[in-house]
């Protein structure tokens, strides 16, 4: 089993939890969200299987977030919406994203990985 691995390489948070990846031996397929921005479908399956909140998926340190002042507009728009948002600008997403067969990790939180990736270690 692989792990997905979405990031942004210029971002330190996805260099951290490459560096962790790497470090515990675990697989992974790199995927830069700048130049393949996940599609509406995969938002969707990834929203799902998370059971986060959708605000989670958001990068609201972003730039482009603040920009767009998607602060007060969020609360307002429908899920459908936010999906497609998400799609249009891999820089609106929260990074990185990590997703195996059954979990999805948004942002990196080092015990968090631990408890969801440790048994992908190599043996």
């Amino acid at each position: 089993m692989n792990v997905l691995f979405v990031e942004y390489p210029k971002c330190t948070t996805c260099q951290k939890a490459k560096k962790w990846l790497d470090t515990n031996g675990i697989e992974y397929t790199d995927r830069n969200i700048k130049e393949n921005n996940p599609s509406i479908q995969e938002l969707k399956e990834w929203h799902e299987k998370s059971g986060l909140d959708i605000k989670r998926f958001f990068n609201t340190s972003g730039i482009l977030y603040k920009e767009m002042q998607l602060k007060d507009k969020l609360p307002e728009m429908t899920l459908e919406e936010k999906y497609s948002l998400l799609a249009s600008s891999g820089m609106l997403v929260k990074r990185p994203i990590a997703i195996t067969d059954d979990s999805v990790l948004v942002g990196f939180k080092e015990k968090e990985w631990e408890e969801a990736l440790s048994g992908m270690r190599k043996k």
